[in-house]
């Protein structure tokens, strides 16, 4: 099919858009990489092997090609190759190459396809907002608009064509293009070289059609961005690959995928605000790092050439933070970009965005409640109500008080017997073997009874669940329990059946913590790749004195998680993906 403006002819020139997308039939075609077979005129074809930089050329000289035939004075089905014979199967498909066409004929006729500004008086939503409603079928006003928008819906009624324009927030407009109006030749242009996806600007007076349709009735208009890759076929719902490749097409296309984004900006400015009314300072710390450390993940390396020295990408902005406390910040924030070389699932991305936060005379009580309040808050500010609704359609209400459970406690009434910290490597490692749990190369007593914890109870705490009290051997930075010898004083929060957040009376004895630091780095030379690094700046800042604190992280993409029942991939904007020909 001929990548052209969708137009059905109608005698009736008062008729508009009653229904939307129905018959939009522009199609993405995804780029093919290399190697790959095409479907060439009903024939399979292997595609070469080409470079980037070869492809990038080879499109260039496509595009090169298709302005000199219009030049020349082609028409664009003249300009066009639809079979790629020119130019193979790894170049522009026919869509392309028609709106590389247009893009070419508006430049011989002088018609900029991307003008740096366009009078643009208001927007479609200010449009909406004083006019929704107000004005009976046929009615008509003085008041004349500038707008703007994407254009996702054209209908041709002979001399009068139709147009949906939208926001980028997804609020539609109708606009009204009249040979009467615009003149004979204008409205020829229009039909010749708009198409679905490109951005459109109109000028004239508000109206409604003889439906009721708000419109506004145009009396010039012009192409504000002219698209050369058309929009898939937007009432249907995209696959999970567009979505996740190409996030900008679901956000033109899906709602779900444009609130996602503004939810997610609506909580990051709660957690901000709540921040505030406690007095937290917010501050910035190094992304890259000489050691590692603040968090057990496994880091991601790279090299600065200028100190011809290896560094890490952060996993956890912790002891930078504790660093604040010292310098006498007493009340400290930062949400920040972490990254940790691990796996990727449902919850767990390689590239995550965490807020963390320290508070000095806190401890893991105190931050409980903060984290609480945090979680609350954002709800309401972001869906009105600490009881929202999940994709799947299902309520989740973070009101109310939330339970808390000891992990040894818990531990111990799902075996049927009595786990402390004084219970063996050898007696923990007999219970995971004879249970099926998973056992680590590098093996000590809070590892195991973490992994036994999170068989029994890891995916089964739905309802807002404080877990508290872990074993020293797993939380090097944490403060020892103030009355339980072997335990330190940490929780991790879970909701919905996986881990949201964490918080800490937070480890402030330089020598306990220097002894925490080498058994951690004697794990590392026995093959733990998550253990952490001795910080010897870290220890001296220690040195200088941190007063007691209580500390708390809490992953920015699990909390929309848990607000929405999304994936994590759905959180992030741009999801890190494995590109299709590595």
């Amino acid at each position: 099919m001929r990548a052209r403006v969708w137009c059905k002819d109608k005698k009736d020139e008062n008729e508009d858009m009653t229904e939307q997308n129905t018959n939009n039939e522009h199609e993405a075609l995804p780029e093919t990489p290399a190697d790959e077979t095409v479907v060439v005129e009903d024939e399979e074809v292997t595609a070469p092997s080409m470079s980037t930089v070869e492809r990038a050329e080879l499109l260039l000289r496509q595009d090169e090609t298709i302005a000199r035939r219009i030049d020349e004075g082609a028409t664009l089905d003249e300009a066009i190759d639809p079979s790629n014979k020119e130019f193979g199967p790894l170049a522009h498909p026919e869509q392309v190459q028609m709106r590389v066409a247009k893009r070419a004929m508006m430049l011989k006729d002088r018609l900029n396809p991307y003008p740096v500004s366009l009078d643009v008086t208001s927007t479609i939503d200010a449009v909406r907002a004083k006019w929704d409603g107000k004005l009976e079928p046929g009615a008509e006003t003085d008041d004349v608009v500038g707008i703007a928008g994407r254009v996702l819906f054209i209908r041709n009624a002979g001399g009068l064509c139709f147009v949906q324009l939208a926001a980028g927030d997804g609020t539609t407009i109708q606009a009204m293009l009249s040979k009467k109006q615009i003149g004979a030749d204008s409205l020829k242009l229009f039909k010749q070289l708009v198409d679905l996806g490109d951005h459109l600007f109109v000028k004239g007076r508000v109206i409604a059609s003889k439906t009721g349709e708000l419109s506004v009735f145009a009396d010039e208009w012009a192409i504000a961005s002219k698209a050369l890759q058309p929009l898939p076929t937007l009432h249907k719902e995209l696959n999970e690959d567009t979505r996740t490749r190409k996030p900008y097409i679901g956000m033109i296309a899906d709602e779900r995928i444009r609130n996602m984004v503004r939810n997610r900006s609506k909580a990051v400015s709660s957690l901000r605000h709540t921040f505030e009314e406690h007095d937290f300072l917010e501050v910035e710390t190094p992304m890259l790092q000489t050691i590692h450390g603040g968090a057990a993940a496994r880091p991601f390396t790279t090299h600065m050439n200028a100190f011809d020295l290896d560094l890490y990408l952060r996993i956890a902005p912790e002891l930078f933070l504790k660093r604040c406390l010292v310098g006498g910040i007493d009340r400290v924030f930062e949400i920040n970009r972490d990254f940790r070389n691990e796996g990727v699932d449902a919850t767990h991305a390689p590239e995550f965005t965490m807020v963390e936060a320290y508070e000095a005379y806190g401890n893991y009580d105190t931050i409980a409640k903060l984290v609480k309040e945090l979680i609350q808050k954002t709800a309401i500010d972001v869906f009105g109500s600490t009881k929202v609704t999940l994709l799947d359609g299902a309520e989740y209400d973070f009101g109310g008080e939330w339970k808390q459970m000891s992990m040894y406690d818990s531990l111990s009434e799902a075996l049927g017997q009595q786990i402390t910290p004084a219970t063996s490597v050898a007696e923990l490692g007999a219970i995971a073997d004879k249970l099926g749990v998973e056992r680590d190369e590098v093996e000590n007593h809070g590892k195991l009874v973490e992994h036994l914890w999170e068989h029994f109870y890891e995916d089964k705490l739905y309802e807002p669940t404080f877990v508290r009290d872990f074993p020293v051997e797993t939380s090097p930075l944490v403060k020892a329990h103030r009355s339980k010898p072997g335990v330190v004083e940490k929780w991790d929060l879970y909701v919905r059946g996986f881990e949201l957040a964490t918080g800490y009376s937070e480890l402030n004895d330089p020598i306990v913590q220097r002894e925490r630091f080498v058994a951690q780095a004697k794990d590392a030379l026995a093959g733990d790749e998550e253990a952490c690094d001795i910080d010897e700046d870290f220890l001296e800042a220690l040195g200088v004195g941190m007063p007691p604190a209580g500390g708390m992280g809490m992953g920015i993409d699990r909390l929309l998680i848990a607000l929405t029942g999304a994936t994590i991939r759905e959180t992030i904007t741009f999801p890190l993906v494995k590109p299709l020909n590595s």
